[in-house]
């Protein structure tokens, strides 16, 4: 069916389903098969992908009905054809390489951009007495917010090598927001589906129906609060730039007299920034001052202690493990940048098995984070070098042997998330073994990569 008879029907209180993954032409997932579409976003967001036509299977338990949950009669159009997740033939691998390079490109500029964008809010904070430019940081946001709505896990793409250390608080602030949105993302659909598939195990006469209105039984964060959670992530830190540099580039550790005064870049002066700043906003304030508060009862080193843990919020919860993660694999004047795969390994160890609901915020942290890029470089057990072509698995293409020389053929991709470990303990992750950047280990990719990401020798 065309999109835009479609995006009617949906705006007109009617809902459909595919039955089939929906992908771009550079072979990106837009929407997902058995996702139930009872609003017109996606659809608007689809049709500026360049798709102007669905499939709808019936046989898959696609359709579309009408406000009356009628079904609207389905008309076959052969001439359409999508590119299928699984598995991945040596033409989809190329379309996969090609759709990496693009997306690190849009990625690369909106997150330079962003970078910008704060340094200069921060300049103009530090002039003006802790006044931010608030109209440059919402559209700063929003610019990060509505990429990611498209691509969520596009700026994990970039390698961290554009980072530096010597701009970290700029670094920092846009990192949080870009991979703490990710993670919300994931997080709101995921608990919302939790939720709904409660209630439709439910018997109608457990559940107050007269509360739940056409089948939308409940949804998380709208998206209004979502875009307030990305403003927060972006400021979380910002009260750092009335603390002084001597204290917050220490090398080694802190006193405990200079560590107070560090504490108060939450609760004292990043609160004084919003005030100063004419920013009320109760769930950016929330992230800023709770950002490094527990997440379960006796963990250290926390603050500030007025908000029980059960009490912090998700999106706070969100903002502290993305504060941690890119803090530990960030590098620092006084520290070298931590493993990525280490540092989630860490993070998962500390935060599981607290409770039930943290569980499910690890969860959306772990799926999102992927430690391991789209486009990034591993190295194999038995020496072998892959390129990775999904973090989910990883799926990856092997361009060297064991003994590091570039393979003449074209390998087919290998999924090593059902490789069987006992059975192929080689064919797994050297975690040892930092991630790459392409560019890294340039002499020995193939012509195929080279050329498709665009490498000049």
């Amino acid at each position: 069916m065309e999109i835009d008879q479609l995006i009617e029907i949906v705006s007109k209180g009617g809902k459909v389903r595919t039955g089939v993954n929906v992908y771009n032409k550079r072979g990106a997932l837009l929407l997902g098969k058995d996702v139930l579409v009872d609003n017109e976003n996606p659809l608007i967001a689809i049709k500026e992908h360049g798709v102007y036509d669905l499939e709808i299977d019936p046989e898959t338990k696609g359709g579309v009905w009408d406000q009356t949950d009628q079904a609207v009669p389905l008309k076959p159009d052969e001439e359409i054809q999508f590119f299928d997740e699984q598995p991945l033939e040596i033409d989809d691998v190329e379309i996969r390489i090609r759709y990496i390079e693009e997306i690190r490109k849009e990625a690369e500029n909106k997150y330079r951009n962003a970078k910008a964008s704060i340094k200069k809010a921060i300049f103009q904070m530090k002039e003006n007495g802790g006044r931010l430019d608030v109209e440059l940081v919402e559209d700063t946001v929003s610019d990060i917010f509505n990429f990611l709505q498209q691509e969520n896990t596009g700026f994990s793409c970039l390698t961290k090598d554009i980072f530096s250390y010597d701009d970290y608080l700029y670094s920092h602030s846009v990192n949080v927001c870009t991979v703490g949105t990710a993670i919300l993302n994931y997080f709101n659909d995921h608990f919302s589906k939790i939720v709904n598939n409660y209630f439709s195990s439910l018997s109608l006469g457990e559940i107050a129906t007269d509360d739940i209105g056409d089948g939308k039984f409940y949804i998380n964060y709208q998206p209004s609060e979502l875009r307030d959670m990305s403003m927060g992530f972006f400021l979380h830190d910002v009260g750092k730039v009335m603390i002084p540099d001597g204290i917050l580039n220490k090398e080694g550790p802190l006193e405990p007299h200079e560590f107070e005064i560090v504490k108060t870049h939450s609760y004292e002066k990043g609160r004084y920034v919003l005030k100063k700043s004419g920013i009320k906003n109760a769930i950016v304030e929330n992230i800023m001052v709770n950002h490094h508060g527990a997440l379960f009862k006796g963990e250290q080193r926390c603050y500030p202690t007025e908000m029980l843990p059960i009490e912090v919020p998700p999106y706070v919860k969100i903002a502290k493990l993305a504060d941690i993660y890119d803090a530990m694999t960030s590098k620092r004047c006084y520290k070298d940048a931590f493993n990525p795969i280490n540092v989630v390994t860490s993070i998962f160890r500390t935060y599981a098995k607290k409770d039930p609901f943290l569980k499910i915020v690890l969860h959306s942290f772990v799926k999102v984070i992927g430690i391991y890029p789209p486009g990034s470089i591993l190295v194999l057990r038995n020496g072998q070098m892959g390129f990775v072509l999904l973090s989910e698995g990883p799926i990856i293409i092997p361009f060297t042997d064991t003994d590091g020389e570039p393979l003449s053929n074209k390998p087919d991709p290998i999924d090593l998330g059902r490789v069987d470990i006992e059975l192929s303990p080689e064919i797994q992750v050297d975690k040892r073994r930092p991630l790459m950047a392409p560019t890294e280990v340039f002499d020995l990719l193939p012509s195929y990569i080279r050329v498709l990401l665009q490498f000049e020798a």
